[in-house]
């Protein structure tokens, strides 16, 4: 059996560049953790509700059953399954992207389409808004879901491989913790508490 030493011949150093690489990398999992965490908080904050889903709003007041009941509506269905319909496909997508054009022009794929659904989304006026750029935000996460861990793997030495590989799902993990602190800090920020997050 021959060992990973003997194996790996290839002469590699880690370097503080190449550990900033790896970093900002496996920031792909930080905006997936980020959309994830702050969807939830966004979709319970009045002034949401009361701009986009009037109706989710009033059975939140008046209604005394679960949060079920009160959040019973197909268009906020939609606004939140939207994100991860759109991920879905489009990592199908930047499957064959990677393959053609490689992973950095993935990665950048990624993180351009989930900046403009952000954008989108936070200068919104309409619920249609709101969709096409989750579906945007979605498109970046499915590209960058797709592309990061295979960059990760690809530039990590064998024997860190699934060290580097892991900082992907910490980042998703840190993305969803500042997501909350964010919703809890932008909670009381009426009437632009939702824009901010």
């Amino acid at each position: 059996m021959v060992s990973i030493e003997e194996k790996d011949d290839f002469p590699w150093r880690v370097t503080p560049y190449v550990v900033i690489c790896w970093l900002l990398a496996a920031c792909g999992g930080l905006m997936f953790g980020y959309d994830i965490g702050i969807s939830g908080g966004v979709t319970g904050m009045d002034d949401f509700l009361i701009n986009f889903f009037p109706k989710v709003y009033e059975r939140k007041q008046h209604v005394q059953q679960s949060n079920y009941c009160k959040y019973d509506n197909q268009y906020l269905q939609l606004f939140t399954s939207s994100l991860y319909l759109s991920a879905l496909v489009s990592s199908f997508l930047a499957s064959k992207l990677c393959s053609v054009k490689g992973r950095k022009l993935t990665i950048m794929v990624s993180s351009l389409s989930f900046i403009v659904g952000c954008i989108i989304c936070t200068a919104a006026q309409h619920l249609w808004m709101l969709i096409i750029g989750r579906v945007l935000m979605g498109v970046g996460i499915g590209f960058g879901n797709e592309a990061v861990p295979l960059f990760l793997s690809e530039i990590a030495p064998v024997q860190h491989r699934g060290a580097v590989n892991i900082l992907f799902q910490l980042l998703v993990t840190v993305g969803i913790l500042i997501a909350n602190l964010v919703n809890f800090a932008t909670l009381n920020l009426h009437p632009i508490g939702w824009r901010v997050s």
